[in-house]
């Protein structure tokens, strides 16, 4: 389970602050205390999806959907330099995930560093 800390909270805030849905999504994140699992299947409920409230890796196969496009070469700039809306923006236009859920699956693979995250693809190409 990762928790997002009231200072990673505040950064994230600063980092999504021109998309209103990621927005929304850090709102939730908070209510739950910092729980991005509870909050990523509260966030897909609320957006239609029927996500398996006992499956521990829900939030990790949300993640996993999207790789492919986080971690191409202008998105993962993106990720590093801190322009978490332009990616979420981006994610969400793909139309993999609802656009609430893309700040969830981001942070999901900031938490587990993005060169980790991006590694299977990574050793693909």
């Amino acid at each position: 389970m990762d928790k997002v800390t009231p200072e990673e909270m505040t950064e994230f805030r600063r980092q999504f602050a021109s998309y209103p849905p990621a927005m929304k999504a850090l709102d939730f994140i908070e209510d739950c205390e910092g729980d991005l699992e509870d909050a990523a299947i509260s966030l897909a409920i609320r957006a239609g999806q029927h996500p398996q409230q006992d499956n521990a890796e829900w939030l990790t196969a949300l993640a996993k959907r999207c790789r492919a496009a986080i971690c191409q070469e202008t998105m993962r700039e993106n990720l590093l330099d801190g322009s978490l809306d332009k990616v979420a923006i981006a994610l969400a236009n793909l139309d993999l995930v609802p656009a609430v859920l893309a700040a969830p699956a981001i942070i999901y693979a900031l938490k587990q560093g993005v060169e980790d995250f991006c590694q299977p693809l990574d050793r693909v190409l």
